[in-house]
């Protein structure tokens, strides 16, 4: 059995979490009014434990390619997984994961399919073709299932396409004063599922999944405050779960860096490494293998579920993430916005960096910026998609910053 390294790993999620006023210590694995515990200094790292090169990221306005905005379908119960009958469909729920989509989706998935499978079918469909609606489909195939998917869009337009890319598989996942008791089991076994299966991507032309490193920079200590809830800008409390603790053993724990080991301005670094989701080559090579297998995707949109009636399928799963608050009626999906800025993709820029309201993670398929002013409640029920121009310039303004203190700071070194 693997070692259980004292502390869990820091990722977007924790982040979030963590970012402003509202930075909550039960991210960290510790909850309520908490005080963090620094060492006065860290040790020196090993020579096999050295900081690699951390290229500085061109931060400029104009080298903003693209700003998308992603709806994440939260339901305080967590994700819906159970079966409901229309007409003589079977239907098997699959949606309102929040912002662990990516992150859940093989274990989900498999969640999925296996009540899909008791109804007896051999033919299938899925209705929805993004992170949870193409597992499912994979899945559904490896059974021997002939799968079509039916939807409205397909990658890159879909909405999980506009993801942050981290493997963040508690995020916005259920509110403790929600979830059943059994859910925190269910959960553990999505994520280990998922992470599973993420390993086997490792490698592939593309990079379709990749460990990449992530550095957490602080300014000043943590100090003592009751950080147990987040509150949302309506003045409601957000008692997201925390389960990472459930799963440390999977990822390696956060390390504090030591000065003068790191290239960083600020007192306090710490540095774990993480999965990252190329979601533009991961979504290609899941279609792919979809197709190849034999899958067929049907361009169809539906408005109420009355509209399955017209496939020749009794057997769906129903993977339509936000759509389904519109096709279900289902208003216990709250919507949270979070917008991403795309900067230019950098040749070495495969690191990423949690600093004061800001998240960035180099991906090969852009370096995506995020701001979060209200930490995990930033977008809480706000369904607006329309890009925030001037959110995406005060995000890069914000690393242009940062780096120009390295800069300086590196220039007082060499004096």
């Amino acid at each position: 059995m693997a070692k259980v390294p004292p502390m869990p790993q820091i990722d977007r999620r924790t982040f979030l979490h963590r970012s402003g006023a509202v930075a909550s210590l039960g991210a960290l694995g510790l909850s309520g009014c908490a005080k963090q515990v620094r060492t006065a200094a860290a040790p020196a790292l090993p020579f096999y434990d050295a900081v690699g090169p951390i290229p500085p990221i061109r931060a400029h306005e104009d080298r903003i390619f693209r700003i998308t905005v992603c709806l994440r379908p939260f339901r305080a119960a967590g994700p819906r997984l159970d079966v409901e009958r229309v007409g003589d469909k079977f239907v098997v729920h699959n949606y309102g994961h929040g912002g662990s989509g990516w992150s859940l989706s093989w274990g989900s998935g498999a969640v999925a399919v296996r009540k899909a499978l008791t109804n007896g079918d051999k033919d299938i469909a899925v209705i929805g073709c993004g992170a949870l609606g193409i597992t499912a489909a994979t899945l559904l195939q490896r059974e021997g299932v002939r799968v079509t998917i039916y939807a409205k869009e397909r990658p890159p337009f879909v909405r999980s396409s506009r993801a942050t890319g981290s493997w963040t598989p508690d995020s916005r996942i259920a509110l403790a004063s929600a979830a059943s008791a059994t859910f925190p089991a269910e959960w553990e076994s999505m994520a280990r599922a998922s992470f599973a299966m993420y390993q086997s991507y490792l490698g592939m032309p593309g990079s379709p999944i990749e460990w990449t490193d992530r550095y957490a920079l602080e300014d000043a200590e943590e100090v003592s405050v009751d950080r147990s809830k987040t509150a949302a800008s309506s003045g409601e409390k957000l008692d997201f779960v925390r389960y990472q603790s459930r799963i440390r053993d999977l990822t390696p724990a956060m390390q504090a860096l030591p000065p003068g080991s790191h290239p960083f301005p600020v007192p306090f670094v710490s540095r774990t490494t993480s999965l990252t989701f190329n979601v533009a080559d991961y979504s290609r090579q899941l279609l792919n293998d979809f197709l190849i297998a034999g899958g067929k995707i049907e361009t169809q949109e539906f408005h109420t579920p009355q509209d399955l009636a017209a496939l020749p399928q009794r057997t769906l799963i129903n993977c339509t993430g936000y759509g389904a608050r519109a096709l279900w009626s289902d208003n216990s999906i709250t919507p949270v916005r979070g917008q991403i800025a795309w900067l230019i993709p950098q040749e070495g820029v495969n690191y990423g960096l949690y600093y004061r309201d800001l998240n960035v993670l180099g991906r090969r398929d852009g370096i995506v910026i995020q701001v979060s002013a209200q930490g995990e409640a930033s977008g809480w029920n706000d369904a607006n998609e329309t890009p925030d121009l001037e959110e995406a310039h005060s995000g890069v303004r914000s690393l242009q910053a940062l780096y120009q203190r390295m800069a300086a700071m590196q220039a007082n070194r060499r004096v």
